[in-house]
């Protein structure tokens, strides 16, 4: 962590990656693994001179970022990591839920043995960032998860929709991390896989929804009511 109050992770670039694509890649990366907390400002002078890049490309990256809701530009102009509360709590997990079974019942006619298999791995990775908790590795690799079954649909066009979310929750879910582990006390990825194996809709929607309600959705209500006690 420097001065300017965060530390963003380093990122691989690409040599087809322009400048632009780099700062938001590695932004959006920062963003979902929690590395900004909420209520971050940020600057696009500091920014730019933090990673050592020309200012256009951060402020490009930012208005991107800002157009999908990961970012809230306030009355002042200063662009900030929004602050959770327990109304958009309720609202990104609600839409969570909705938009995820959607996608995952869309996707199921398209599921193959063999994305089921490499969805598995995935699982496994997770289990072992689990028990290091590794909460990088292990974000990244849930998304994995669960792209890897959504995008199986050749026609799905809800992905970015789902992606938004998860940047909207991903700096509030870092902070409760510890809570959503001691929570998550049924392995729903492997309920999702079994419902795969039989091909069952109504089982993979419910694998699906237990997934979220009991690993993010509960201990991130618990956080926003302890948030509400202390107002």
């Amino acid at each position: 962590m420097d001065k300017t109050g965060f530390s963003i992770p380093p990122l691989t670039r690409t040599g087809q990656m322009t400048s632009h694509e780099y700062v938001y890649a590695r932004l959006r990366y920062a963003l979902m693994t929690g590395a900004i907390v909420p209520g971050t400002a940020l600057k696009i002078r500091a920014l730019a001179i933090y990673l050592g890049i020309s200012p256009t490309p951060v402020r490009e990256a930012l208005r991107r970022l800002c157009s999908e809701n990961a970012l809230e530009v306030l009355g002042n102009r200063r662009i900030v990591v929004p602050r959770m509360n327990a109304g958009r709590f309720d609202e990104l997990i609600l839409l969570r839920v909705h938009l995820e079974c959607l996608a995952a019942e869309r996707a199921l006619p398209y599921v193959s043995n063999i994305l089921i298999e490499k969805m598995a791995l995935i699982d496994e990775q997770m289990d072992r960032a689990a028990a290091g908790r590794n909460y990088n590795a292990l974000t990244v690799l849930n998304q994995d998860f669960h792209e890897l079954l959504y995008t199986a649909n050749p026609n799905q066009s809800i992905l970015p929709l789902i992606q938004s979310v998860w940047l909207q929750l991903g700096p509030f879910q870092r902070q409760v991390m510890d809570r959503v582990l001691d929570y998550y006390l049924v392995d729903r990825h492997k309920e999702i896989l079994d419902a795969l194996k039989a091909r069952n809709a109504a089982a993979l929607c419910k694998a699906t929804e237990a997934d979220i309600r009991d690993g993010i959705g509960r201990a991130g209500a618990e956080v926003m009511e302890q948030v509400l006690a202390r107002a």
